[in-house]
């Protein structure tokens, strides 16, 4: 039976290096995927994903796979939505409808939250509707778990107003556990870390 999941985590959890690897699982299966992602991610190049470790693949864009029919679609084992945070409540909809009425699996990765504390629009509906929730880990400077983003300005001070969406800025984000990013701590080590 066909599920939607929505696999959610930090900034450098490997959420999208994960995405990566899952499609690489099915097609060395003999099982074709379709790897998609939001227009609005750019960062990578055009229809482009990678990952921070260097993990990198072809992909389409949203809209495009919105513009295919449902039985084109039908012929992939599972389709991969990358960076699903900036996907929309309806677009949300329409990933339940081809899991439901068309009976094809759909894994989600992205942020839960923003700098600001606040879900993404993509991500609010995911919680709401994906048969499956699951947490990507990663860890903050002091070896608690990171499921907060900071945002951090050039001298090194985090953020939290500003525009939600940033992109092309990983280099002004880290994950950080719930205490360090209510104190605005980066670590020790944040000015080593910068270089």
């Amino acid at each position: 039976m066909a599920q939607l999941y929505f696999k959610y985590g930090a900034m450098g959890s490997s959420k999208t290096a994960n995405a990566l690897m899952a499609r690489f699982n099915y097609e060395e299966r003999g099982q074709a995927t379709l790897l998609v992602k939001p227009q609005l991610d750019t960062r990578d190049g055009d229809h482009t994903v990678r990952s921070r470790i260097g993990l990198t693949h072809s992909c389409i864009y949203f809209h495009e796979m919105q513009a295919m029919a449902d039985e084109d679609l039908q012929r992939y084992a599972c389709i991969i939505v990358d960076e699903a945070q900036f996907l929309t409540k309806e677009e949300v909809y329409y990933l339940v409808h081809l899991v439901d009425d068309c009976h094809i699996p759909v894994i989600c990765y992205g942020l839960r939250a923003d700098f600001r504390g606040e879900l993404f629009e993509g991500s609010y509906h995911l919680l709401v509707l994906a048969d499956k929730l699951e947490e990507v880990k990663t860890i903050c400077w002091c070896g608690k778990k990171a499921a907060f983003n900071a945002r951090f300005d050039e001298t090194g001070t985090v953020v939290k107003e500003g525009a939600q969406v940033v992109l092309g800025a990983n280099d002004r984000y880290i994950g950080l556990c719930r205490r360090h990013w209510m104190s605005g701590d980066l670590g020790p080590d944040f000015d080593r870390l910068r270089k």
